[in-house]
């Protein structure tokens, strides 16, 4: 990795790297855009270990981000929330369809999950570029779910999510784990430091983290570089070509157009199975969902409506006691299944009798 100081292994981190410095020379133009990025990259940095006496890891300065072209973490002013910086061209469609789905309109319908395009702020010195600011968000599963009610709650959204896009005739045509995320602001009180994750803002020890079930989580769709957004709702909406982090889509072709939308449907059902059916041993109720969005003939998939609505049945069909039952990791062992069943039959009669009590008349 090239590094802008010595090219020595043993400065890894303690100088910083080409990727870093071009952030460097931003600091200054970003803060007067009201965006402070984290104090390894003030133009005047030293590492903050040498004068503190410290080991270099125990200090926050000796992070890097993971270097992703064109991306960086930083601080809102106004208000201290931990943003993403992402260049783009200004042309692109990218950011064409997230400004249209940010739209102060759309931005109001409860049902739109696309990731909030908070602002955009010109390159000072490349005129085809522009900063996208958005909020910065989590995997949906760090921290772990807890309860099959989490799931029930995360897969709502998402299909929701979905069938927004799609009413609006914008397909997102890569819609796997790592492009839909949660904003977990809620769950850390104190914050948490956007690369080290478990840790706080300053990596002085772990970040808090508050149980699922006593905050609001919102799951967003994120990164639109290969989304189509089509003029009119007539037919054949089709596209072709193969990009995208999901590969198991039989229809993709570089050749052979297909329909966008149905590849959609095919890689939410390769996310629920992936990174819940494959995972948890307890959520059966929605592998025929699940198996039926991933079929091998595109037509046989549901739509995204279609799919919200039997979501929506098998949550409203699953028992209280078992909705707020926890979730059970595939690997588990048994002593270790008996012993967080006692817990979760307490913490799950508790949370189900709440919800479904009737309030009392005043």
């Amino acid at each position: 990795m090239p590094y802008a100081g010595d090219h020595s292994p043993e400065f890894t981190n303690f100088q910083l790297t080409l990727f870093e410095a071009e952030w460097r020379d931003l600091y200054f133009f970003l803060e007067s855009h009201g965006y402070r990025l984290r104090p390894r990259y003030h133009p005047d940095w030293e590492p903050s270990w040498k004068r503190k006496n410290i080991e270099f890891y125990e200090a926050e300065d000796y992070i890097q981000f993971p270097v992703r072209i064109g991306v960086m973490d930083a601080t809102r002013i106004s208000n201290g929330q931990l943003v993403y910086l992402k260049e783009v061209k200004s042309a692109s469609s990218e950011l064409k369809i997230l400004s249209y789905l940010s739209s102060d309109e759309l931005r109001k319908d409860p049902r739109n999950h696309t990731i909030p395009l908070l602002e955009t702020i010109q390159h000072p010195s490349k005129p085809s570029l522009v900063f996208m600011v958005m909020p910065f968000l989590r995997f949906i599963d760090q921290p772990p779910f807890e309860t099959i009610e989490d799931v029930y709650e995360c897969g709502e959204q998402v299909l929701e999510g979905l069938a927004f896009m799609h009413e609006h005739r914008v397909a997102h045509r890569d819609c796997a784990y790592k492009n839909v995320m949660m904003d977990a602001a809620a769950l850390y009180p104190r914050g948490f430091h956007p690369v080290q994750t478990r840790s706080l803002p300053d990596i002085s020890g772990s970040a808090p983290v508050l149980p699922r079930s006593s905050v609001i989580i919102k799951y967003y769709f994120l990164d639109f570089g290969i989304s189509t957004q089509f003029n009119h709702d007539g037919h054949p909406r089709l596209v072709v070509g193969r990009d995208g982090l999901e590969r198991s889509v039989p229809e993709l072709s570089d050749d052979v157009p297909y329909d966008p939308f149905k590849v959609d449907i095919c890689i939410l059902g390769a996310f629920f199975k992936q990174h819940m059916l494959d995972k948890y041993s307890n959520l059966d109720m929605i592998a025929s969902l699940a198996a039926r969005m991933t079929s091998k003939d595109p037509q046989l998939r549901p739509n995204a409506t279609e799919a919200l609505a039997e979501w929506r049945n098998i949550r409203t069909q699953t028992p209280p006691l078992q909705r707020f039952w926890r979730i059970k990791p595939r690997d588990e062992t048994f002593i270790a299944s008996v012993f967080r069943d006692a817990i979760s039959l307490f913490a799950s009669m508790q949370t189900a009798g709440v919800r479904a009590a009737p309030s009392q008349p005043l």
